[in-house]
């Protein structure tokens, strides 16, 4: 964090991430990757130091993140503000919409603290941006926070979610996946339209 990130060659840093997280950093609708675009480049940071010291299961990008791969701390500074300067996508993949009150329920009452009161997290306590996530994937990593297989989870997390169901988590995932990026991180394409040229 301390380091000077340059854009230019967090972008020659990103086409190894973009093999998973497609080229606008969207991830894909069905919640197999995430949507990272936009993310703060302390939760970037955060992660990829996690995935690298082992502190966060993710076998499938462990190989993708270790500095044999992307480089030192100065590529993870690089790639973090690249990722973060990405515009988001609102075609995300949704759940099925029919408990949308119970789930924005939950999240006023639970989630607002942390990660804000539109999902957008906070850069300097590496809070997440959660807004406008895929469905599938939020549902996921909130089941795997629950039952401590994602490690380097926030304890007070863990605590929070602890008692929640099955409804509660779908949800609650389904609402954070439908609230709409901040305008400045919005993208005015989807993905029907990926490839065209911002004008």
């Amino acid at each position: 964090m301390s380091l000077t990130p340059d854009i230019v060659r967090g972008k020659a840093v990103y086409e190894g991430c973009a093999v998973c997280h497609m080229p606008e950093g969207w991830g894909t609708p069905n919640g197999a990757y995430p949507q990272i675009a936009g993310q703060h480049r302390s939760v970037v940071i955060k992660q990829l130091a996690d995935i690298r010291a082992n502190n966060r299961d993710n076998p499938s990008m462990y190989p993708f993140a270790i500095p044999e791969e992307i480089g030192g701390a100065q590529s993870v500074a690089d790639v973090a503000l690249y990722i973060e300067s990405l515009e988001m996508t609102t075609a995300t993949g949704k759940g099925e919409g029919n408990d949308l009150e119970y789930g924005e329920r939950l999240f006023r009452e639970h989630c607002t603290e942390c990660h804000g009161e539109q999902g957008e997290g906070s850069q300097a306590e590496a809070y997440p941006l959660i807004q406008g996530q895929h469905y599938n994937y939020l549902l996921r990593q909130l089941v795997w926070i629950q039952n401590g297989k994602r490690r380097n989870a926030n304890r007070d997390m863990m605590e929070r979610i602890g008692e929640f169901g099955i409804r509660d988590l779908k949800a609650l995932s389904d609402y954070l996946s439908r609230i709409k990026p901040n305008a400045n991180k919005r993208s005015p394409y989807t993905w029907k339209d990926r490839t065209k040229k911002k004008r």
